[in-house]
C-alpha cells in the first residue's frame, strides 16, 4: 500500500510535489479548490477543514502531514488593519490553526505547520523553527529571496540542514510580486519548492526526479 501524505489548506499541490514523485498518495485539501480532482499520485479535495475528515484508511497509511492555516488575520505583517477586521476574523484564523494542530497531533506522524511570523505565538506557542526560501535554493535556484516563515513541528520531524545559493538573497519578493486580491494572496502563500523537497529528504530520503529547478 501506498504511504499517504495530507496537506491541508493547500492549493497549489507544489509542497505535495516530491512525495507525489516518490510514489505517495498525496491529499491536498482547500476551500478553495473549484472541484474535486485527481492528477497523478495528487487528490485535490474541495473541503471545508473545519468539517473535513480523513477516511481510516488515510489515517492508517498517513506518513507525513503538513499545513499551511490562512495567515490573512494572523500575520504580523497586517497588525496595522487588525482592529478594522474585528474578533470574528481573529477567532475565525485561530480557529482554522486549532484544526490545523488537532489533525497534526492526531495523526501522529512527522508534521510541520507553517505561517509566516503571527501572532499565534501569542495564542499557542512559539514556533519550533524559522526559514527563508533562500536557505534552500539550492535546490531551487528561483528562490534565492528572503521571506521569514515559522514552523511549528512534531511527530518526529527533522528540520532539513540549510543549502543555500551563494550570494546575497533578494529582498522582497513576495512584497512586490504582481496581482490582485485573492489571486496574488494564493501565489505569495505557495509552499517554496526547494523547502519542500529538503523536507522530503530530510524526513524520508531523497525522491525521484525532483532536483531540477
Amino acid at each position: 500500500m501506498k504511504p499517504v501524505a495530507i496537506f491541508l489548506y493547500e492549493l497549489s499541490g507544489q509542497s505535495a510535489a516530491p512525495f507525489a514523485a516518490a510514489g505517495w498518495e498525496c491529499f491536498c485539501i482547500d476551500i478553495a479548490h473549484k472541484k474535486a480532482r485527481t492528477v497523478g499520485n495528487v487528490h485535490f479535495v474541495k473541503a471545508d477543514a473545519r468539517h473535513w475528515m480523513p477516511t481510516r484508511d488515510m489515517v492508517d497509511r498517513c506518513r507525513f502531514f503538513a499545513a499551511f492555516p490562512p495567515c490573512d488575520d494572523l500575520a504580523t505583517s497586517g497588525a496595522l488593519w487588525f482592529k478594522g477586521k474585528g474578533l470574528h476574523a481573529l477567532s475565525t484564523a485561530i480557529e482554522l490553526f486549532a484544526v490545523a494542530s488537532k489533525w497534526a497531533e492526531f495523526i501522529g506522524a512527522p508534521y510541520l505547520i507553517e505561517n509566516p511570523r503571527s501572532t499565534i505565538s501569542t495564542y499557542w506557542r512559539k514556533p519550533d523553527c524559522t526559514f527563508d526560501p533562500c536557505d534552500y535554493s539550492q535546490l531551487a535556484p528561483s528562490e534565492h529571496y528572503t521571506k521569514k516563515t515559522c514552523l511549528w513541528t512534531g511527530g518526529g520531524f527533522v528540520m532539513p540542514p540549510k543549502c543555500p545559493l551563494p550570494g546575497p538573497a533578494r529582498e522582497n519578493v513576495i512584497r512586490d510580486m504582481k496581482g490582485k486580491g485573492r489571486d496574488r494572496a494564493n501565489a505569495r502563500s505557495v509552499t517554496p519548492l526547494g523547502f519542500i523537497r529538503a523536507v522530503y529528504d530530510a524526513n524520508f530520503g531523497s525522491a525521484p526526479g525532483v532536483r531540477a529547478a
